[in-house]
């Protein structure tokens, strides 16, 4: 596990910054210059025909800081879930080998424990750091050197339930980052708001336009934000789901391959 771990903050760190340079270049070669083509032509439309009334265009509400910034989180947190979605179809696939024989009337005694552990020793080291295999062999030596079943079947609830709580700290990340999103995007209505009043004595003036920019960057970068917020929240509760049901689905299988057929 501790290896690990470096693995897993580098990961963390190449995939932000690619996820930057990925954001910014689109909205360089493509967001923004659209956009300010799509606002030049609008404002000439304006000029030609006072009545005009401008449509709402995509590259003009996805084309503040605000919203780069979301975006740039968005493809962080998805490349985040991703390796932690990774991690639980390993454990699936771990979850359809014979670690346990089913032998059925066969009873496993103490004895028998080294027996049983061999093959989930032989296993890789990263295999062997998944949660089945961790307890599994847990489970055996614990019968081997108590020989009471009650103390595995507390030793594999302990380790489930371990494993749980760290797969929930782990969301932290993911959390947080769904947390900010929202908070950007009030950022930009802080912004847009802030640039409109400073703007009011042009209002005055007849000229509202630059008014209206400001007001649009303040609505965009919150409904920007919101959207992608919700679209996190959505992906974050299912890949916890996934997580809890391989939790659950590794303490079934000790029960049903290990604990129901152990005998003192």
């Amino acid at each position: 596990m501790k290896k690990q771990l470096p693995l897993e903050f580098l990961y963390q760190i190449f995939s932000l910054i690619i996820a930057v340079l990925l954001v910014h270049a689109i909205y360089v070669s493509i967001v923004r210059p659209n956009a300010s083509a799509v606002l030049e032509q609008q404002a000439l439309l304006i000029n030609q025909d006072p009545d005009y009334v401008p449509e709402r265009n995509s590259y003009v509400i996805i084309q503040d800081m605000e919203q780069e910034a979301c975006f740039i989180l968005m493809l962080w947190v998805i490349s985040l879930m991703g390796l932690k979605s990774v991690q639980v179809l390993r454990e699936k696939r771990m979850m359809d080998l014979e670690l346990i024989p089913r032998n059925q009337g066969t009873s496993i005694l103490p004895q028998d424990s080294r027996e049983y552990a061999r093959p989930i020793e032989a296993l890789s080291q990263q295999d062997q750091a998944l949660l089945l295999p961790r307890t599994l062999l847990t489970a055996l030596h614990r019968f081997r050197s108590t020989a009471n079943i009650q103390d595995v079947s507390s030793a594999i609830r302990s380790i489930c339930e371990s494993e749980s709580e760290r797969l929930d700290s782990e969301l932290s990340m993911v959390r947080y980052i769904a947390w900010a999103i929202p908070s950007i995007g009030f950022l930009g209505t802080v912004r847009g708001i802030g640039q409109a009043l400073g703007q009011a004595h042009q209002a005055v003036q007849g000229d509202i336009a630059g008014v209206t920019q400001s007001l649009g960057v303040a609505f965009n970068s919150t409904f920007v934000a919101l959207l992608i917020s919700i679209l996190i929240m959505f992906l974050m509760h299912q890949l916890q789901l996934a997580q809890e049901r391989s939790v659950l689905k590794a303490e079934n299988y000790c029960d049903d391959r290990l604990i129901r057929y152990l005998q003192v």
